[in-house]
């Protein structure tokens, strides 16, 4: 046989073996899709400079720290580096700190939305991964504080606490709820009990509270409600304030949803956007 011939089947399957899962595993273009424009994982996990983003470090860890009454954490070091980031983590664990708040030696904090990434499908959880073993390796140790204590319980989106499968999202309003929980929509715009949204109760009635260099900001009531919430708004002003961050009296909205909807929602595909606007239509009016 010349030296030029097909390849044996032990060849073959050697190849597939060292190469072929790493590079099918996820579609690293639909992870880009994904981070940039729903989860928004640069939010918390790369630093800002004057202008936004800086890119140069990006996923190296953000500066922001978040506290509740059972933690005190920065967003850590998402990077493929290797010894400071995740990098040398399997698949499986980062599959178990997205969905389901677990990193490799303890429980993750509250703050780590894991709840709302729940419903992720099977092909884009990988994609997720894909890209994020994409990006560049940046070198940056765990930034202080880090404490974390306590049990908490998950809080995910009512129909959105397992993963879909894809064949679900061609129904317009199941691709809208799938939108709504990554892009973490309902836990911001829910009133909170103990630290956890009551989408019991509150579904969308907005009413939690952030508090940030702008000051003092109040997540509003997008449920159904034709005065107290968004009933009486049109598509187009609802697509405004998703992707342009202004209000349907022209005025800008503040962050962090000012922030989310120009850095990220602003790149959200027609068909997501249109399915988001009409799921939150169904959301049942609260005043």
């Amino acid at each position: 046989m010349s030296a030029k011939g097909p390849p044996s089947s032990l060849a073959m399957l050697l190849a597939f073996c060292l190469i072929g899962p790493a590079a099918h595993a996820g579609d690293s273009e639909r992870g880009r899709y994904l981070v940039e424009a729903l989860t928004a994982c640069d939010n918390c996990h790369t630093p800002r400079g004057a202008a936004g983003y800086d890119l140069s470090s990006r996923f190296s860890g953000g500066a922001q720290t978040f506290s509740d009454k059972s933690y005190v954490v920065r967003g850590p070091n998402i990077s493929s580096d290797r010894e400071t980031g995740v990098g040398a983590w399997t698949d499986e664990e980062l599959r178990a700190a997205i969905v389901d708040g677990v990193g490799r030696d303890a429980r993750l904090a509250p703050v780590m939305p894991s709840d709302s990434y729940k419903p992720l499908t099977q092909s884009d959880l990988n994609a997720i991964i894909a890209f994020l073993r994409s990006a560049t390796p940046i070198r940056a140790p765990l930034q202080a504080p880090q404490q974390r204590s306590g049990e908490w319980a998950p809080h995910p989106m009512p129909g959105a606490s397992a993963a879909f499968d894809e064949a679900s999202l061609a129904d317009k309003n199941t691709r809208g709820l799938y939108v709504a929980s990554i892009a973490r929509c309902l836990s911001c715009h829910s009133e909170e009990i103990d630290g956890a949204p009551d989408y019991q109760n509150r579904l969308g009635a907005g009413g939690k509270t952030f508090r940030n260099a702008a000051g003092v900001v109040v997540a509003s009531n997008i449920t159904s409600h034709p005065a107290k919430g968004v009933g009486a708004w049109s598509d187009d002003e609802l697509k405004r304030a998703i992707t342009q961050g202004v209000a349907r009296d022209g005025a800008p909205l503040r962050p962090p949803m000012s922030t989310l909807s120009k850095a990220h929602f602003s790149k959200m595909s027609p068909d997501d956007l249109d399915a988001l606007v009409a799921w939150i239509r169904t959301i049942p009016p609260k005043e």
